[in-house]
């Protein structure tokens, strides 16, 4: 009796364990974690407000508030009309003062949620500016590497190329820090004089 031939295992991009694919997945799972984290320390009345805020988001809510101002006049127009007094007749009072609180809270809530974002997507600026300052500092190496191989091998032509010189060493970061820091501070100065 034969056993039943094997298949030979056909190996996919995605069933591929290399360390290119895990470098990958560390980067993925970093992202993650990071979001987690976020995620994790937002307080719970931060929590509530951010709720608040989606539901206001919706066109649904801009349906309940358009209802409840045409209930609340008809309703009012209707008690007066049938000889009741009506508890918040024209020009209703009582309604503007509940929608300029509407409106105050509304505006608040929005705010809290605007506030939150503007800190997370400044922590993901920093985050890309030391990634990109690393991937600086990498392409340096990679570029020194690349020189001293060319030195090194007998049958390549040595050549003096000032640019690769140039490329090859690595920023400081605290040099980019302060040169940014100064462009911040002229820009300050710039717009400072403009509003005079």
């Amino acid at each position: 009796m034969k056993a039943p031939a094997e298949s030979p295992q056909t190996s996919t991009p995605d069933s591929e364990t290399g360390p290119e694919t895990e470098q990958i997945n560390q980067n993925i799972e970093a992202v993650k974690r990071f979001y987690v984290r976020e995620e994790q320390e937002i307080s719970p009345s931060q929590r509530i407000v951010e709720r608040i805020s989606d539901f206001a988001a919706r066109p649904l809510f801009l349906g309940i508030i358009l209802g409840f101002v045409a209930l609340w006049v008809l309703v009012n127009v209707e008690l007066k009309h049938s000889g009741f007094n009506a508890f918040d007749p024209p020009p209703f009072s009582l309604l503007q003062g509940i929608l300029g609180l509407g409106a105050l809270l509304t505006a608040t809530v929005v705010l809290s949620k605007q506030n939150r974002a503007a800190k997370l997507a400044e922590r993901r600026e920093h985050l890309d500016l030391k990634v990109t300052l690393l991937t600086e500092q990498k392409a340096a190496k990679l570029i020194n590497l690349l020189e001293e191989l060319r030195r090194d091998l007998p049958n390549v032509k040595d050549r003096h190329d000032p640019e690769a010189n140039a490329l090859q060493k690595a920023m400081n970061p605290d040099r980019v820090l302060a040169a940014l820091d100064e462009d911040k501070d002229e820009d300050k100065e710039q717009n400072a004089k403009r509003s005079r």
